[in-house]
């Protein structure tokens, strides 16, 4: 089943769905509002019981072995005609040096298989697990309630029941023994959890979730939780409910970091409030130095992050801007997602380190996003010419992060190494390849967020979007209580009108990027990730900004993990 565009920035790969590689799911039946999935881990064969190959010696008859050589002779020249003919034409040599921006590199790179676990491509068992979330949802979303006998019905009204909506969401995903507080939940979403359910109604909750959505297929959101936690429902549920709670209560995703962006940090730098100009000079700093960058693709279709660490420097911008710029460059990397490329590659340029660009606490943040508010959204992390004093340093990190995130991170030396994931020619100069990219920072202009003011555009956009969320929801309750063929097929419908209606709202609810203005993003969603090295536009320099802005140096101590 093809599917629209979905979401950034993975947390369980590089291998897809490494968590169903090591775990045999089972369908159950589950009692109403149950959602425990129990798995057994299954363990490789031991050394003990590797025995290694019996090789047999026999005599060869040589009858029989000119007759193989004759069969291998003809096969071969069979094989050359077919095989041969099309390398020789020159139209289609792939050998050739691409050039910096080659669509034809790109058209292949956007084309891959779509991976294990994805709408369109789950397994009966993977399928019932995504039914079973769904109904989890819509009934903390007060959309639908189940009955004594197990079968599910609309919920009549979610208006003036929020109170008891709220009591019968707290008894379904409520406290037991089994969901306490443990070492697995080192990032505290239980607890975000049960905050969530408590100090957020029904309908905040569903608001938050299809604002979360954008422009991707419904279905992929879940899975991606259901992935990150191995098709245990409950624990996606716990995962994906204190990831709406963070998006909506904490960090003000979409109402301010996406909704007013670039613009709107230009306007503080200007501001009479000195704490708002210092968050607006930080953030403004960042994008204009290319301490990150957004460019081009990996060999598997992924955009590429860019993050050269020597331009970071402990307590130059505030802890707040900081992670306002990381949230924003995940957020943006969404976009850049397609239906069968939703994972993403960091490269950590390590070039010049010193310890002197060590700062654990951004590190901690970005971890926490990856692995608790984003799962399933980082496909590899390349770390670039790290020197030997980093070694101690992966040492503190590695313990922080998941193991099945560690796996992810690979250590490449220089552009060979980096070529077995980016292709060398279009590996940046910078990093020793053959792209000629440099990074400028092409300045907000004019009032590129005019179309905000048009609330009356907005809001009509805003209601065609309940509208269809309200009859996704419908047509998912149908499709889980087995009206499978015609409910999945109009689910598909309105997945794609949701994709289309959020690009159609897109320049009322997000504030222009570097990517728009550069050509990166375009219209309806359109995607040229290496427009930002081709479209003429006003730039900042990164060293001219780096050495313009940059405030003065602050003393770090080389021990400070906290």
């Amino acid at each position: 089943m093809s599917v629209v565009a979905r979401l950034f920035l993975g947390h369980y790969h590089p291998q897809p769905l490494l968590g169903l590689a090591r775990a045999t799911v089972r369908p159950c039946r589950l009692p109403p509002t149950r959602f425990a999935l129990h798995t057994t881990p299954s363990r490789p064969p031991s050394a003990l019981i590797r025995r290694p190959a019996i090789v047999r010696h026999s005599t060869i008859d040589p009858a029989f072995l000119l007759a193989a050589v004759a069969l291998s002779a003809g096969a071969a020249y069979v094989l050359k005609d077919l095989v041969v003919s099309p390398i020789g034409d020159k139209s289609n040599d792939s050998t050739t040096a691409l050039p910096q921006h080659d669509q034809s590199f790109i058209d292949t790179m956007a084309s891959p298989k779509l991976a294990p676990g994805r709408p369109g491509n789950l397994t009966p068992e993977q399928e019932q697990k995504l039914k079973e979330m769904w109904l989890a949802v819509l009934e903390v979303f007060g959309v639908a309630t189940q009955s004594a006998n197990g079968t599910t019905t609309p919920s009549p009204t979610r208006d003036g029941e929020d109170k008891k909506k709220k009591k019968s969401r707290l008894s379904l995903f409520g406290r037991k023994k089994d969901d306490s507080d443990d070492g697995d939940d080192k990032h505290g979403q239980k607890k975000e959890y049960h905050e969530a359910l408590a100090s957020q109604t029904p309908e905040q909750l569903r608001r938050c979730f299809w604002t979360f959505v954008k422009h991707d297929n419904p279905d992929a959101i879940l899975l991606r939780f259901l992935r990150a936690r191995k098709w245990d429902v409950q624990a996606a549920m716990v995962m994906m409910i204190s990831t709406l709670h963070w998006r909506d209560q904490e960090m003000h995703v979409d109402d301010d970091i996406m909704l007013r962006g670039e613009g709107h940090a230009l306007t503080a730098c200007a501001s009479s409030n000195a704490a708002e100009k210092k968050e607006g000079e930080d953030f403004m700093i960042q994008l204009r130095m290319g301490k990150s960058f957004l460019y081009g693709l990996d060999k598997d279709g992924r955009p590429c992050c860019y993050v050269r660490v020597r331009l970071h420097r402990q307590g130059e911008q505030s802890e707040k801007s900081l992670e306002r710029v990381t949230v924003y460059t995940i957020e943006t990397t969404r976009l850049l997602l397609k239906p069968n490329v939703d994972t993403a590659t960091i490269v950590f340029d390590m070039t010049d380190f010193s310890m002197a660009n060590m700062d654990y606490t951004p590190v901690k943040f970005m971890i926490k996003c990856f692995e608790a508010n984003y799962p399933e959204s980082l496909g590899s992390v390349l770390v670039y010419k790290s020197p030997w004093i980093f070694q101690g340093i992966w040492k503190i990190i590695r313990g922080w992060l998941d193991p099945v995130v560690a796996g992810k991170v690979h250590f490449v030396s220089g552009p060979d190494e980096l070529s077995q994931f980016i292709p060398r020619e279009q590996i940046i100069t910078e990093l020793g390849g053959e792209n000629a990219f440099t990074y400028k920072y092409p300045e907000p202009a004019g009032k590129e967020d005019g179309k905000q003011e048009d609330t009356a555009t907005r809001d009509a956009l805003a209601a065609e979007r309940v509208e269809i969320s309200n009859e996704y929801e419908k047509t998912t309750l149908a499709w889980i209580q087995g009206d499978a063929q015609s409910s999945a097929a109009a689910r598909q419908l309105l997945a794609e009108r949701l994709a289309k209606n959020y690009w159609q709202a897109d320049p009322y609810i997000r504030a222009r990027s570097l990517y728009d203005r550069a050509g990166v993003i375009q219209a309806e969603g359109s995607i040229d990730a290496y427009a930002l090295a081709t479209k003429p536009t006003t730039v900042t320099e990164s060293k001219e900004s780096e050495k313009a802005v940059a405030p003065p140096a602050v003393q770090t101590t080389n021990d400070d993990v906290d």
